[in-house]
């Protein structure tokens, strides 16, 4: 007797090959048939007229922190993501040590969590209890381990400092990290250098499991090819697979650089490097509002970031790095998050108008907030290409991630205005591209959400709709998905998403969420 027989869908089995006629049996958290005969089961989902495909996999997730304070989940789950790729872009939720621990404690506070931890051991106990909706996969971010070890100083780790990296860098791999991320605009990553990050990811070449490397890279738009060539050389010379995140042409003067950009990416794979890509389906970006200061303005923490800011020589300094910045510039960033209740006007509205109200410069309404906020803001930033992004996507080894943490439609996390992608990425880039464009075939489409990052990241016996593997499913409307969330209101769930099964329990029923929490720790 099966648990459940999804019957009469299209289904589209995540290995890029054309679509089949078959009915799909569960068992406990398995798919245990896959075939064209009918089977008795406890319940029978009719997915007439319905695509059903793999669970998608977000390969850019920043959950660890929103999952404990609401493990619902639900702007995930509601697009038809059952397992995220989380600890991107340099932060993970361990290792927590000395200044690193120090530097969590007040987003800790924020979505009112009151455990502690410092190892991945720790922290995944602490999630299994708390319970999330999807299954949560972690890099260890290379921030945590140099906050750990050398703090948030600009200085270069000696021998004793790179031992200790390394050590806990191996833990958290033993302890079930897949590999190693990067931030490389943000501190402590930004004063590291190649070499330091070819000795760490060349300790993870003994795993056999193999660890791979991800980064945010150092640049995404004046120096991004000096960027894209940094990471070619850490995957050749640690002899480990490489991965760039959320992959872009920033700022209008640099999106000619794209055909040297894929080249160059594609020269390192002719020539045998692993490497892959993922990114959202916008021409937005969303980070910290403090990514426009100067690297050296960070040095020695938050603190001292907000010292500097409030010294009047200093900030001379930093508004002559800045430069002259028109008004189109600060008309494209619009705050997403603030932490002071008087400031919440601000959440939705373009430095351009804020600086109006307030009569101000824009530069200085800039300083102004940042000061006020503590540095705690976030912001979205209007910078790229539409015909880029197209282009990206093509890419038969580009995945999709949302960059984004897991929020839900009211609780803790539901606060701010966030970037849509947290809500609609993953049916954005089915409507808009693969069904509206044509950019590629919709089993091709597939391909890239399930089984290709599912293979990227070593997720064993998912991505696929196969016998024997995990029961991460959706089941949706290929005519009428569509991305709902926009930048003014992004708390809007998509349409299209009927079924999805995580680990073979039923948690999203004719479009409507369950109260199932059926994630695992992978």
């Amino acid at each position: 007797m099966l648990d459940y027989l999804i019957k009469n869908g299209i289904v589209i089995d995540g290995s890029g090959s054309e679509p089949l006629d078959a009915n799909i049996g569960i068992i406990g958290d398995r798919i245990a048939y896959v075939g064209k005969g009918d089977m008795p089961a406890r319940e029978i989902i009719d997915a007439n007229g319905m695509v059903v495909s793999p669970g998608f996999v977000d390969t850019h997730g920043h959950s660890e922190f929103t999952l404990l304070a609401d493990g619902r989940a639900e702007g995930k789950l509601s697009q038809g993501i059952t397992t995220e790729i989380n600890g991107n872009c340099g932060l993970s939720a361990a290792p927590l040590y000395g200044e690193a621990f120090e530097h969590r404690e007040e987003d800790l506070k924020e979505l009112g969590i009151k455990e502690r931890w410092s190892t991945f051991s720790e922290y995944f106990y602490i999630l299994k209890n708390k319970e999330c909706a999807i299954n949560f996969a972690a890099l260890c971010g290379h921030g945590n381990l140099r906050a750990s070890v050398i703090g948030y100083k600009d200085a270069m780790p000696d021998k004793d400092a790179m031992n200790e990296m390394k050590r806990l860098l191996s833990d958290a791999v033993e302890q079930g990290a897949r590999g190693m991320s990067t931030g490389l605009i943000y501190p402590p990553g930004v004063y590291s250098n190649s070499e330091e990050l070819i000795e760490l990811c060349s300790s993870l070449a003994t795993f056999h499991s193999s660890p791979i490397y991800t980064s945010h890279m150092r640049s995404e738009g004046d120096e991004l090819i000096e960027a894209i060539e940094e990471v070619v050389r850490i995957g050749r010379e640690s002899g480990i697979s490489v991965h760039i995140s959320h992959i872009k042409t920033s700022g209008e003067r640099n999106w000619h650089k794209i055909n040297n950009a894929i080249e160059l990416i594609e020269m390192a794979r002719n020539d045998g490097l692993n490497l892959t890509c993922d990114i959202y389906p916008y021409t937005a970006a969303s980070t910290d509002l403090d990514s426009i200061l100067p690297s050296w303005v960070y040095n020695g923490g938050v603190n001292e970031e907000l010292r500097r800011l409030q010294c009047p020589d200093t900030t001379k300094k930093i508004k002559e790095e800045i430069g002259f910045k028109d008004d189109n510039y600060w008309k494209g960033i619009s705050i997403s998050s603030v932490t002071r209740s008087e400031n919440k006007w601000m959440e939705g509205e373009t430095l351009l108008d804020i600086a109006l109200r307030m009569n101000k410069t824009p530069l200085d309404a800039f300083f102004q907030i940042l000061i006020s906020e503590k540095a705690r803001v976030g912001a979205i930033f209007f910078s790229m290409s539409e015909e880029n992004l197209k282009r990206f996507l093509q890419l038969s080894y580009t995945m999709i991630g949302s960059d984004s943490s897991a929020r839900s439609f009211s609780g803790p996390t539901a606060r701010g205005k966030p970037h849509p992608r947290g809500f609609g990425s993953f049916p954005r880039f089915i409507a808009k591209f693969v069904r509206n464009e044509g950019s590629m075939p919709v089993s091709e489409a597939i391909r890239r959400i399930t089984y290709l990052p599912a293979k990227t990241f070593c997720l064993k016996q998912r991505g696929l709709i196969k016998e024997g593997f995990y029961a991460d499913i959706v089941a949706f409307d290929y005519e009428k998905i569509i991305d709902r969330a926009t930048f003014k209101d992004p708390y809007k769930k998509s349409d299209g998403i009927v079924y999805v099964f995580v680990n073979g329990k039923l948690s999203v029923k004719e479009g409507e969420i369950t109260d199932t929490v059926a994630g695992k720790i992978i």
